[in-house]
């Protein structure tokens, strides 16, 4: 037998050896389950936005504008009109006093950008002749304190600034008859049953 046929039958005899490793399994990773009491428990507060006690009479999506000072023109004197927020402006008449006020909030943040009583001198014009934007001065509350702002409503279209002029000026018109008196519960049955009540001629017990 050749060297080679030797070498080959020998390759053929040794046999092959596989080694493998073991991999080591470990536990799956447990989230802790650890509780802590709270130290201090507060007491839930109710929220409330001032508009529980009236209904809603009048509410379109608009984008309102103020004209005032920049930052950078604080002070100068010099205004222009500046962008204020987008949102719904509603109007808003009180269950009780019967009282409508106009109330704008930003539509993301909630923030109130107008915020007013609808008085009888406050009129709507025309901004820059458009068909779809009005302009009007009034004295608002939105900042928190009363002071003279004019404002610049526009509007997506001219039906709906045109509705919102029709019910502005029919709150107007409203609140101007509740500050004459003029929508005042009669009471002249009470006046005459009081006056009734004087009359008589009531004799005490001896």
């Amino acid at each position: 037998m050749s060297e080679v046929e030797k070498n080959v039958e020998k390759k053929v005899a040794t046999p092959t050896v596989e080694t493998t490793e073991e991999t080591d399994v470990t536990p799956e990773s447990e989230e802790p389950q650890a509780y802590f009491e709270p130290v201090i428990k507060l007491d839930e507060v109710e929220v409330t936005t001032g508009e529980e006690e009236e209904e809603v009479i009048f509410k379109q999506r608009a984008k309102v504008f103020c004209y005032r000072e920049t930052l950078l023109d604080k002070g100068t004197g010099k205004k222009s009109w500046c962008e204020r927020g987008v949102g719904d402006v509603r109007f808003l008449k009180h269950k009780e006093h019967q009282k409508v006020r106009m109330l704008m909030r930003q539509e993301k943040t909630h923030k109130i950008l107008i915020n007013h009583l609808v008085e009888a001198r406050t009129e709507l014009t025309p901004n820059m002749g458009s068909d779809r934007a009005w302009v009007f001065s009034c004295y608002d509350f939105a900042e928190g304190v009363v002071e003279t702002q004019v404002f610049a409503l526009r509007f997506g279209n001219s039906e709906n600034a045109q509705k919102f002029k029709d019910v502005h000026d029919a709150a107007k018109l409203n609140n101007k008859k509740l500050e004459n008196g003029d929508d005042a519960a009669d009471t002249s049955a009470g006046d005459d049953a009081a006056k009734a009540l004087e009359a008589l001629d009531v004799k005490k017990e001896e």
